[in-house]
C-alpha cells in the first residue's frame, strides 16, 4: 500500500478551556424561553396562584396581624411587640407550654414504640395478615370527633362506666379519668394513641417489606430470637423511617387541640390546656370578635419553635441516618 492510500491522520482537537465551557452553558432569558421555560411557567402558574392564596398569603397575613391589635371587625392598630408581651405575661401560657410538653412526652413514651411493636408482630403472622392490618387501621377511619365522643362515654367516672366496669371485674375501684387533674392528660394520650397508631403501623409494615429476608435468615442461623432480630436487623434497617416518624410525632403532639377541646375544654383547673387551645381562647373566647393579634402572635411563636426544633433535629441526626 502506498502512502497515498493511507487515510489522513486527524489532528487531535485542542482541549476546551473551562472558560469556554462556562460560556457555552451559560443560560440567558432567551435560551430559557427557547427551552420551553415560558410554557412550564404558564402550566405552573395556576398552581402557584392557588398555593399562594391559600398558603403563603395567610402566613404573611398572620405575621402582620401578630403586630396589630385587631378583632377582624374594627380597623387594626399597630401595637408592635405588645401582643407577644401579653402572651408572655399570661400565666396560662406557661401552664399551656408545660401541659403540651407533658402530652408530647407521654405520647412519645407510649405512642411511639407501640406502632413499631404492633407492626413487627403482624409481620411475623403467617395467616390473616391483611385482617390484622385492617383492624389496626380501623381507628384512623373513624372520624376524630366521633372517636373522642365515644371515648368520652367510655371515660364515665361512675361505677357503671365502661372502663370502670371493666376495672371492677378485677377488683380495681372506679377511676375519675378525665374528671381528675392528674389522670386527665394520660387519659387524653391513651385515646390519641389509639386513634393515630394505625397510620404509623401501616407505614412500618410497608417499610418492613424492604428489609432483605436474608438478614433474618442469617440472624436465625446465629440463633437470634425475635427480639434480637428486631434489635440487630429491623431497627437498623428502619432507621430513616424511625427518625421521620419521631419528628412528625413531636410536631403533631405539639399541635394537639381536638382531644383537650372536646374532652375537657382545658380543665379541670387548666390541667389540659395546650398551646393550640390557648390560641383558640385568645381568638374566640375573649372580647367581642376575639383578640386575633395575641392569637397570631402565639401561633407565630409556635411555628418558629417547631421550625427551629426540626432544623436542629435534622442537623443532629443527619450523619446517623445516612450511615
Amino acid at each position: 500500500m502506498s502512502l497515498l492510500e493511507h487515510p489522513p491522520i486527524e489532528s487531535a482537537a485542542p482541549p476546551e478551556s473551562p472558560g469556554a465551557s462556562r460560556r457555552v452553558r451559560r443560560r440567558t432569558p432567551f435560551t430559557w424561553l427557547r427551552g420551553g421555560g415560558l410554557g412550564s411557567l404558564l402550566f405552573a402558574l395556576p398552581m402557584l396562584l392557588i398555593f399562594g392564596i391559600f398558603a403563603w398569603f395567610p402566613i404573611v397575613r398572620a405575621f402582620v396581624m401578630s403586630f396589630q391589635k385587631t378583632n377582624l371587625v374594627t380597623d387594626p392598630t399597630f401595637v408592635g411587640l405588645d401582643n407577644f408581651l401579653k402572651v408572655f405575661n399570661d400565666p396560662v401560657f406557661y401552664t399551656a407550654v408545660q401541659n403540651t410538653a407533658w402530652f408530647a412526652l407521654l405520647a412519645l413514651l407510649f405512642g411511639y414504640p407501640l406502632p413499631l411493636i404492633a407492626a413487627v408482630l403482624m409481620s411475623e403472622v403467617r395467616r390473616a395478615k391483611g385482617l390484622y392490618s385492617a383492624l389496626a387501621y380501623l381507628p384512623v377511619v373513624v372520624p376524630p370527633v366521633v372517636a373522642v365522643l365515644l371515648w368520652k362515654f367510655f371515660y364515665d367516672a361512675s361505677p357503671t362506666g365502661v372502663f370502670n366496669t371493666i376495672l371492677g371485674w378485677v377488683g380495681i375501684p372506679p377511676q375519675p379519668w378525665i374528671q381528675d387533674a392528674t389522670m386527665a392528660m394520660p387519659s387524653l394520650v391513651l385515646e390519641a394513641t389509639w386513634a393515630a397508631a394505625g397510620g404509623t403501623v401501616i407505614i412500618y409494615l410497608a417499610a418492613l417489606t424492604s428489609v432483605a429476608p436474608e438478614l433474618y435468615d442469617a440472624a436465625e442461623v446465629d440463633g437470634a430470637g425475635i427480639w434480637r432480630k428486631v434489635w440487630h436487623v429491623t431497627l437498623p434497617q428502619l432507621r430513616g423511617i424511625l427518625l421521620i416518624t419521631f419528628i412528625l410525632q413531636i410536631i403533631g403532639t405539639a399541635q394537639v387541640f381536638l382531644e383537650p377541646f372536646l374532652f375537657t375544654a382545658g380543665g379541670p383547673a387548666n390541667s389540659t390546656v395546650t398551646v393550640l387551645l390557648l390560641i383558640y381562647r385568645y381568638a374566640f373566647q375573649n372580647s367581642l370578635g376575639g383578640d386575633y393579634g395575641a392569637a397570631t402572635a402565639l401561633s407565630l411563636m409556635l411555628a418558629i419553635f417547631l421550625a427551629l426544633l426540626s432544623l436542629v433535629y435534622f442537623r443532629l441526626t443527619k450523619s446517623w441516618s445516612q450511615n
